[in-house]
C-alpha cells in the first residue's frame, strides 16, 4: 500500500475539512452532547451503564472532559475518518483480490476508492456533524473487524473478530450487518461453494444471535425497538425503504446533492414512481447476480451498499427515511468498482486525469458542504433550499434564526412551516414565542 498516495489523500481530507473545525454545535448535538449531563463526567456516564451506545458515549465524556470545546469534538471526528480511509485502503484490497483480482490491480482499485471514501461529501454528516460520530466510531471497528477476518479467518481471528464486532456494536448498533458484509465477501471467492460459506461464517452468525439476546435485556436498547416497530406497518416500510435507498444511490451518491434532513415521506402504496424505482434497483441486483462468478469483484461491488443498508432501510422502521451518514460504509462498493473501472481504460493517461478530476470534484463540493455547517443558520438555510416542502426543516431554520437574534426572520421561517403544515404544532408555539420572549422556541 502506497505511504504517499496516503498521506495526499489525508491531506486533501484536512484542508476540506479543518475550516468548519470551529462550526457550532448542531441540531442533536445539544440534546446528546451539551444539554446531556451523562456525558459531562465520567461518572455520571458509568451511573447510566449498561445503556444504548456506550462506546459513543465514553469518546463525548473524553471530549467534555477536556475543555477542548467544539475543536475538540471534530478533530476526533475527523481522526477517525482519517483513520477510517486508511482502513478502507487496506480492507478493500483483501477483498478484491480475494475475489481474484492480481494484487497491483486491486491495491491500485483499494486507493481510488479510499480516496472517494474520504473525499465523498457525504461523509460529512459523519464528520462536521457531532453527532455523526456515531457513525464514523462505528465504521473504525467495523472494518478493523473486516481486516481481521480477511487476514486471520479461522482459529484466534475469529475470536478476535467477534471481540471487535461487539465493540462495533457498543458505538452504534447498525453494526449488526457485519455477518452479512463478510457472508458475501465468503460467497464471491471463485470456487466458493454454500457449504464453504456456512463453515467460513457460522460462528459469526451466532454471535449475532447473541449479541441481539443480550441488547434485548438492556432497556436502552429494548425500548427503540419497541418504538421503532410501531412506527409503520412492515409492508408501508418496505415501500418506503424503497424510497430512501433509490434516493440515497441517486441523489447524494451519484449526484452528490446532500441534505441533512431530506424531504422523503412514508409510503403507504405503490406509485408509478416507486414501481420505477423498485424495478430499478432489482435490475441492479440482477445485474450484479448475473456477474457473481464471471466478475465477482463487480457483483460483490453492487450488492455492498443494499447489505450495509440493510440496518437502517429494511424492515425496521425509523422515524427519518434517510440520512446522508447511512451512506458512509454503504459507498465503498461502488467506488471500488469506479476504481476498477478506471483502470480498465486503455489510456493511462486518461485514467489519471479522470480520477484527479473526480477527486477535485468531491473536494470542492466537500469544502462547500462544510462551509453549510459553520452556524445552525447556515445549515438549515441550506436544507430548507434542498427540502423546501419539508415543515420541520422551517421549523428548525426559524428556531435557528430566533436563537441567533434574527426575529423577523424566524417568524418568516415558522410561518412557512406553518404554510407547509397547519398541524405543525412545534412551529405554531415557537412563533407564539416571538411575541413572548420569556418563553423559549422548541426544535
Amino acid at each position: 500500500m502506497s505511504v504517499k498516495a496516503l498521506a495526499a489523500i489525508a491531506l486533501a481530507v484536512l484542508a476540506a475539512y479543518l475550516h468548519a473545525m470551529s462550526a457550532s454545535f448542531q441540531f442533536d448535538d445539544w440534546n446528546v452532547i451539551v444539554d446531556n449531563p451523562a456525558v459531562h463526567g465520567w461518572a455520571a456516564w458509568w451511573d447510566r451503564m449498561p445503556g444504548i451506545r456506550s462506546l459513543l458515549k465514553l469518546t463525548y465524556v473524553g471530549n467534555w472532559v477536556s475543555g477542548w470545546g467544539v475543536e475538540g469534538f471534530r478533530a476526533v471526528n475527523i481522526a477517525l475518518h482519517l483513520a477510517n480511509t486508511a482502513l478502507v485502503a487496506w480492507v478493500v484490497r483483501e477483498i478484491l483480490e480475494a475475489t481474484g483480482l492480481p494484487c497491483a490491480r486491486a491495491t491500485n482499485a483499494a486507493l481510488v476508492a479510499a480516496a472517494l471514501f474520504a473525499l465523498h461529501p457525504a461523509q460529512t454528516e459523519a464528520v462536521t456533524y457531532i453527532s455523526g460520530r456515531s457513525v464514523s466510531l462505528m465504521a473504525t471497528f467495523y472494518l478493523a473487524a473486516l481486516l481481521v477476518h480477511m487476514r486471520m479467518p479461522s482459529g484466534s481471528g475469529r475470536a478476535i473478530t467477534v471481540l471487535v464486532f461487539i465493540v462495533a456494536i457498543a458505538a452504534k448498533e447498525n453494526a449488526w450487518t457485519l455477518p452479512f458484509a463478510i457472508t458475501a465477501i465468503e460467497a464471491a471467492r471463485p470456487g466458493a461453494s454454500w457449504r464453504t460459506v456456512v463453515s467460513r461464517t457460522h460462528w459469526l452468525w451466532w454471535a449475532l444471535v447473541a449479541v441481539f439476546l443480550g441488547a434485548l435485556s438492556i432497556p436502552g436498547y429494548r425500548l427503540p425497538l419497541e418504538r421503532s416497530l410501531e412506527t409503520r406497518t412492515l409492508g408501508e416500510n418496505l415501500l418506503t425503504q424503497v424510497d430512501g435507498i433509490a434516493y440515497l444511490l441517486t441523489r447524494p451518491l451519484l449526484l452528490l446533492q446532500t441534505s441533512i434532513d431530506p424531504d422523503l415521506a412514508p409510503q403507504t402504496h405503490w406509485t408509478p414512481a416507486l414501481a420505477v424505482e423498485a424495478l430499478t434497483l432489482l435490475a441492479v441486483l440482477g445485474i450484479a447476480l448475473r456477474q457473481w462468478r464471471r466478475r465477482p469483484w463487480l457483483g460483490l461491488g453492487l450488492v455492498w451498499p443494499f447489505a450495509l443498508l440493510l440496518a437502517t432501510n429494511s424492515v425496521l422502521p425509523r422515524l427519518d427515511v434517510a440520512n446522508d451518514r447511512q451512506l458512509y460504509l454503504a459507498l465503498i462498493g461502488p467506488a471500488w468498482i469506479a476504481g476498477i473501472a478506471l483502470q480498465g481504460l486503455r489510456s493511462p493517461r486518461l485514467a489519471g486525469g479522470l480520477a484527479a478530476a473526480l477527486a477535485i470534484i468531491l473536494f470542492g463540493t466537500t469544502a462547500a458542504r462544510n462551509r453549510d455547517y459553520l452556524t445552525e443558520v447556515s445549515l438549515w438555510a441550506a436544507t430548507a433550499r434542498s427540502s423546501p416542502g419539508k415543515a420541520r426543516v422551517w421549523n428548525n431554520l426559524g428556531f435557528a434564526r430566533q436563537t441567533a437574534g434574527d426575529v423577523e426572520g424566524a417568524r418568516a421561517a415558522y410561518e412557512r412551516a406553518l404554510a407547509i403544515d397547519p398541524d405543525d404544532v412545534k412551529a405554531r408555539i415557537n412563533l407564539g414565542t416571538l411575541d413572548a420572549p420569556s418563553s423559549p422556541p422548541d426544535r
